[in-house]
């Protein structure tokens, strides 16, 4: 399954079955569980990918019941196949080496080092061969899925209007502050030893922000944050309550323009936090809240759009589900 599909269902999971009380018991799944257009979708397939999500989404599986089980496997099998129809209808996607390469470098400098980016590879049981096929669908979906909703998502400044008058309080803001940093990582259970060597790299990072070296390229080199390289290091506007305390508290102390005079301890390691900016408590303009609501509206539309392209490959597909049927509880609507 595609991260794409996987990430969506981790979250629809962890809201459906993270509520479990009672003891975890087996579903009977036949083999396979869907056919789809004449291929297979095997039990072991479904299991692995249900599994996955269950892990990602932290819901603990000894407490789980057969119905949440059958519900979590429905939710995970309708994924399953809406990809099998998305991968049939993208086949003939032309994908360059040129695409590839550069979404692989995209993902690889959200990693500290290539080397850590390799035992995430291994740790999820992937060759490179594999990452890179799967890679190279997950890009041919994507550009199938943009040439679906092209011309059809657009969003006008008069739609970007209306939603902002008819929701103003929503673009009510409390003080925000807008910092980049540069996050040296300590491991849970760090020795002293371990701890003195990441604060003595964060102050060095301070001493060389503080002969003015950029901070973004200080960020890039040395934070170990994923996707630090890409950013800079730039968390962009926050409120105080939205970080851990002690990383809040100091940010918010700072003036605009200052880094940190010493390292800023977290649960996640040392900090060198650099404000950029800040803004009072207030309502924003249209003018400063149009971006983010055009970026919205047209997600929205691009959703609509894809949930009836879906259902359109799903009333010209054959899918056959074997999957049992849920218990006359379980099927039951909540009153």
């Amino acid at each position: 399954m595609s991260h794409r599909f996987l990430t969506v269902l981790t979250l629809i999971l962890s809201a459906t079955l993270c509520r479990a009380q009672s003891s975890s018991t087996t579903v009977p799944l036949k083999d396979p569980v869907a056919v789809v257009n004449g291929e297979k979708i095997s039990k072991a397939d479904l299991e692995k990918n249900f599994g996955e999500a269950l892990t990602a989404s932290g819901a603990n599986t000894t407490t789980l019941t057969s119905d949440q089980k059958l519900q979590g496997y429905r939710q995970i099998l309708d994924g399953m196949i809406m990809e099998k129809l998305v991968d049939k209808a993208s086949a003939g996607i032309k994908v360059e080496q040129a695409e590839i390469d550069a979404q692989l470098a995209k993902i690889k400098s959200q990693f500290p080092s290539e080397q850590v980016f390799q035992d995430e590879m291994k740790k999820a049981g992937l060759t490179a061969e594999k990452f890179t096929s799967n890679l190279t669908k997950s890009i041919r979906q994507s550009k199938w899925m943009q040439s679906q909703v092209q011309g059809k998502d657009t969003v006008t400044d008069d739609d970007a209007k209306k939603f902002y008058d008819a929701n103003t309080k929503e673009f009510a803001n409390p003080d925000l502050v807008r910092a980049s940093h540069i996050l040296i990582r300590t491991p849970e259970g760090a020795t002293p030893e371990q701890l003195k060597a990441a604060e003595n790299k964060a102050k060095a990072a301070i001493v060389r922000a503080n002969k003015g070296e950029d901070f973004g390229k200080l960020a890039g080199e040395l934070s170990e944050e994923p996707g630090a390289a890409q950013r800079g290091g730039d968390l962009g506007y926050f409120p105080k309550e939205k970080m851990v305390p002690e990383f809040a508290n100091a940010a918010f102390a700072q003036k605009v323009g200052s880094v940190s005079a010493t390292p800023v301890k977290t649960k996640f390691g040392y900090h060198v936090i650099k404000v950029t900016d800040k803004k009072p408590a207030g309502t924003a303009t249209f003018a400063e809240a149009k971006p983010q609501i055009l970026q919205f509206l047209q997600a929205q539309k691009r959703r609509e759009i894809f949930k009836g392209i879906m259902q359109e490959l799903r009333q010209s597909a054959k899918i056959e589900t074997n999957l049992p049927a849920p218990t006359a509880a379980a099927a039951a609507p909540a009153k």
